[in-house]
């Protein structure tokens, strides 16, 4: 074999492998394994989904909570920060006790643009085909906080149904 070329070291060897399990069981986290280790933290998470390692979640009492409020059906469930926000200003249902912060017209594409000229006071809704002719983006002025015009908005941010 040439000098130059050198054969690659397996990454998980036998002692690696043990050293993952210890820590694993020790309740460090994927990024601090993966610094003692020497290796990248994805390649412990893949390492440990390929040994089908559980935590035991007896000790971490935040997990064990939201689970328990997920599944009990009177308590009512946290709503992300972006989505609490996007609920206020594009309601999909209009309500009588609420007014809505986005107007119910329709989405209509007046102010076309480009990439090149996108900036946060147009609408990012792609219009077309990206590398037709034809594509550009929407252009309208959108809601505040939000990228996309009302109509827009309405269209990307949907709320579920509940069961």
């Amino acid at each position: 074999m040439p000098a130059d070329q050198t054969t690659a070291q397996p990454t998980w060897t036998t002692e690696r492998i043990q050293q993952l399990k210890l820590h694993f069981e020790a309740g460090l986290t994927c990024r601090e394994i993966a610094a003692e280790l020497g290796v990248s933290r994805n390649a412990v998470i893949g390492k440990i989904s390929r040994l089908a390692l559980v935590r035991d979640n007896g000790g971490d009492a935040r997990r064990v909570v939201r689970a328990d409020a997920a599944r009990d059906p009177s308590r009512p469930r946290p709503v992300p920060k972006l989505r609490r926000r996007v609920l206020r200003a594009a309601p999909s249902e209009p309500s009588s006790s609420v007014v809505p912060l986005v107007e119910e017209a329709p989405a209509v594409i007046e102010n076309g643009c480009s990439l090149f000229e996108l900036t946060k006071e147009r609408c990012r809704w792609p219009i077309s085909t990206p590398g037709a002719d034809d594509f550009c983006f929407c252009g309208s002025r959108p809601v505040e906080g939000l990228p996309y015009c009302p109509g827009h908005s309405r269209m990307a941010y949907r709320v579920a149904s509940s069961r």
